[in-house]
């Protein structure tokens, strides 16, 4: 979910600076308390949930995960006041972008920000890292930016996937993006694979974006160009997470994600004038909540005879059984947009590429925890960046050793022609 007006004034910055400094001083009392578990035997922590057919494989490398999730005071005890902290006050690192419009087999347009000066600067090897934002986010959002400024710090080239409207991105078609709509993401991901033929690729994807790359991993499956992959408070099942979204103070998001769409929509309402079949123009331009808009809009763009028609059958919980390659999903026990009873636990465990951890607090995009609470970056990124960095380097190992023996092969056989 990208910042949106919610309707009321927050509380001044102030404020939560000042519950900041106690947290600070509290938190360096208590740091020996820390649990750690021993590298031989590695646990994640009983405050944390953890499971997955991949998780004894993954787990080790997440030394983070042996301490205690522990909220931010305040601000971590309601979910709503997470998520609406992190969403107006969390800090966004300032990074230079260079901006790629690229044109879709359809004529549609995405707009890929990368890095300003990675292409010289960088190595063509280097790790290349996509970031799909949530429903109307883009690469100025602040959870994106910290996980650039991350992963860029360890050397990888980072490219901001900013889907068709979203991130300033251009529409030049009468087709946005949906749950359902994997043709960008396959797009994207063979462009930036054939500019930088030599890296391994990897997405990290947040909200509805990590349930379109979910969705894209199931579906491409064994031939997934893919080397990793993290799911950041994914729906999973956009039939239970519409249920809940419509319910108490959830209005109020809702409200406000219906109104970024509008908005959007309206910018390019021109391209809509005179759209005949099932296309409710006036309703999609005023809608009131994310269903109304993916009812006169979306569902029919995409060819779905009904917004729980759509719903169903854009859900990336059926896609995690199909999926071949590493993925991790991390998701917040009390999310008030993706529900913790919508994650698909039982296909998570079968499946031995995948691993699940739910903390038990974090609100939507929030995770007010870790050592940079509360301005600072997600507790989930440190996590998200080990993960990433252990598949990276089991890949180069694997590598090198293919090198070292094709380079014995090739030793070998001239020993033989000398001989």
């Amino acid at each position: 979910m990208a910042r949106a007006s919610l309707g009321y004034s927050p509380p001044p910055l102030s404020y939560f600076r000042h519950v900041s400094n106690l947290h600070n001083y509290t938190r360096l009392a208590s740091s020996s308390t820390f649990h750690v578990s021993s590298a031989a035997d590695p646990m994640a922590h009983p405050s944390l949930e953890t499971l997955g057919g991949a998780r004894d494989l993954f787990l080790p490398a997440l030394s983070s995960l042996t301490r205690p999730y522990n909220p931010f005071p305040i601000i971590g005890s309601n979910r709503h006041v997470e998520t609406i902290f992190a969403s107006f006050y969390r800090s966004t690192p300032d990074v230079r972008l260079r901006r790629e419009c690229l044109r879709t087999t359809d004529d549609g347009a995405v707009s890929l920000d990368w890095v300003s000066r990675d292409d010289r600067l960088l190595p063509p090897d280097s790790p290349l890292l996509i970031l799909l934002p949530g429903l109307t986010g883009g690469s100025d959002d602040s959870y994106v930016r910290h996980m650039l400024v991350r992963a860029r710090s360890k050397g990888w080239r980072v490219v901001v996937f900013n889907s068709r409207g979203c991130g300033g991105s251009p529409v030049t078609t009468p087709q946005f993006y949906s749950a359902s709509f994997l043709g960008d993401m396959r797009e994207v991901v063979a462009h930036v694979g054939n500019r930088y033929p030599k890296a391994n690729l990897y997405a990290v994807g947040w909200s509805l974006g990590a349930n379109i790359l979910v969705r894209y991993l199931g579906q491409e499956s064994h031939a997934c160009r893919l080397s990793g992959a993290v799911s950041l408070c994914n729906p999973f099942n956009l039939v239970i997470a519409d249920e809940d979204f419509r319910k108490g103070f959830n209005i109020v998001y809702d409200k406000a994600l219906a109104s970024a769409l509008s908005k959007i929509f309206k910018k390019h309402a021109l391209l809509f004038e005179d759209m005949g079949g099932d296309f409710n123009i006036p309703l999609a331009a005023n809608a009131k909540s994310v269903r109304e808009f993916d009812d006169g809009l979306t569902r029919v763009s995409f060819g779905f005879k009904s917004v729980d028609d759509y719903y169903s059958n854009s859900s990336s919980s059926n896609s995690i059984k199909d999926v071949c390659i590493p993925l991790l999903c991390i998701q917040a026990g009390n999310d008030p947009i993706a529900p913790n009873r919508g994650i698909p636990r039982e296909d998570i465990k079968d499946n031995p590429n995948c691993m699940l951890i739910v903390t038990p607090k974090g609100g939507h995009l929030g995770w007010v925890a870790g050592p940079e609470a509360p301005f600072g970056a997600p507790w989930t990124d440190p996590v998200v960046m080990d993960f990433l960095q252990h598949l990276e380097r089991g890949k180069s190992g694997a590598l090198s050793s293919s090198n070292s023996e094709s380079e014995q092969r090739r030793l070998e056989g001239l020993h033989q022609l000398e001989v």
